[in-house]
């Protein structure tokens, strides 16, 4: 090396060249350790730079792969009518024509049924791809994504129909064994009726917290539809998609709205409403069998339903959810005052004595309105005066409301 070259002396004695050599011997080693920590640097560096020229490739290849797909033609959708061989089958596309195509090899032929959707190309019309099934959207908006925050203990004067509609809706998705050691079929659906407000939709809901099972809720209005078809098309796919998810429950929130009495009407809207419960009707006890799905309806029209839809097969066990009676009306008070501030003078038993024939939602009107009693005197507790207050303008408001209301108080 030329920094640590020397010349030798011309007169040197032993020791002089001893250490002459030793003093060389340890610069190149130390010029050797730096040489090797500069190589091992520079193998760090060209694993690091490796590392990178792969993901980078990576990356590229992910990138051509968007730009291939961002510029090849869109598919055809269609849909399955006929199977003739693992190969051929006849399609029919979204612009109305058939058309016998052929096949991919990757698709697996007993995905190929009739009815199926599919992608088809648009030079050939061969078969690309198998699509999911798809349902309205409508359908996916009736599924209960976030389970409600009632529970049974949320429901006073109620305690033997809550027995009722646990025998007969999760006590089969819980515990079947005990219908096959008895031997009997469990119960397909459930139908609460009585006055409104007496707790239907709410014993509804609890039941929804309660189970695991897939919880599907649709109003009875929310199935007639404006053009011919679709009512029933709704109906279908709403029993399609529990049994998708089965376990599940249908809760049929107002169901007369569509299972009134048929009659001989000649209007278009009162024939489309038939075909939808006729729908209905074939989905709840038809010739398919409807699986390991539970029907809860509610209505506070009894008397005009469909004597069809009544009958054991569709509605197995039907509850009646009455006006609660004074012990129940009492238990109803325990729970919207269990969050309240009350004095000491409230008794609870005097106001459930002096509500009678009210029903649940008037109850909890009576505790709001207490409350805002309280509120208005600046006071953060609720007294027996606050009570009768409550009591006295919900009696005002009601008979105000129904029988003496005309045209212009209502919008004075």
């Amino acid at each position: 090396m030329g920094d640590i070259a020397r010349q030798a002396p011309e007169k040197d004695t032993g020791e002089d060249i001893y250490q002459y050599l030793l003093e060389r011997i340890t610069n190149l080693e130390n010029r050797n350790l730096e040489l090797r920590e500069q190589y091992r640097q520079m193998e760090s560096e060209k694993r690091y730079v490796e590392t990178q020229k792969i993901r980078y490739e990576r990356e590229l290849r992910k990138l051509k792969s968007e730009i291939e797909q961002l510029r090849s033609p869109p598919l055809v959708i269609g849909t399955v009518t006929d199977v003739i061989d693992n190969s051929r089958v006849i399609v029919r596309s979204s612009a109305g024509p058939r058309f016998l195509v052929r096949t991919s090899q990757l698709i697996d032929p007993d995905l190929l049924k009739p009815g199926v959707r599919c992608t088809l190309n648009q030079q050939s019309l061969a078969i690309v791809d198998v699509l999911p099934t798809s349902y309205d959207a409508q359908i996916y908006g009736m599924e209960l994504v976030e389970s409600p925050e009632e529970t049974y203990e949320n429901i006073g004067g109620l305690e033997a129909q809550i027995e009722e509609i646990r025998e007969a809706v999760e006590l089969p998705l819980t515990k079947p064994h005990l219908f096959e050691k008895v031997g009997i079929s469990p119960p397909k659906g459930v139908l609460l009726y009585g006055p409104p407000g007496t707790g239907k939709t709410l014993l509804a809901r609890a039941v929804a917290h309660q189970t695991n099972a897939h919880f599907l809720r649709v109003v009875g209005s929310e199935l007639v539809q404006k053009y011919i078809g679709e009512g029933a098309r709704l109906v279908r796919e709403l029993f399609d998609l529990a049994k998708q998810k089965a376990p599940s429950i249908i809760f049929i929130d107002e169901i007369d709205a569509i299972g009134a009495h048929r009659n001989d009407s000649t209007t278009s809207g009162d024939r489309e409403v038939q075909r939808t419960l006729m729908q209905l009707l074939a989905e709840m006890d038809g010739f398919d069998n409807r699986g390991d799905v539970k029907i809860v309806a509610a209505t506070n029209r009894i008397d005009i339903l469909d004597r069809a839809l009544l009958r054991p097969g569709r509605f197995d066990r039907m509850i009646e959810i009455p006006l609660p009676d004074h012990q129940g009306r009492l238990a109803i008070l325990k729970i919207h005052t269990r969050n309240m501030n009350i004095g000491e003078d409230v008794n609870l038993a005097e106001i459930s004595r002096l509500t009678e024939g009210k029903n649940g939602a008037d109850l909890r009107a009576i505790c709001m309105e207490a409350g805002m009693f309280a509120i208005r005197m600046e006071r953060d507790v609720v007294n027996s005066e606050d009570f009768m207050k409550a009591i006295d303008k919900l009696s005002v408001d009601f008979d105000r409301h129904h029988f003496h209301t005309t045209f212009g108080e209502m919008f004075a």
